[in-house]
């Protein structure tokens, strides 16, 4: 299950961090550091996600 995990948080991470990134910068967060947190945060979303939708996958 961690290969599966590992493997779905390495989309998913990339996903929700652009994510966030773009809805910072749509907001007028032009700095480095406003873009490094939301790049952290959707880095820090994307564990429950992936481990929700590894746990999902594992069950079929």
């Amino acid at each position: 299950m961690i290969r599966l995990f590992s493997l779905i948080y390495i989309f998913v991470g990339a996903t929700l961090a652009g994510s966030f990134i773009v809805a910072a910068l749509t907001m007028n967060m032009f700095d480095s550091r406003s873009i490094i947190v939301a790049a952290v945060i959707g880095f820090a979303a994307a564990v429950p996600v992936s481990w929700i939708v590894a746990k999902k996958l594992q069950e079929e």
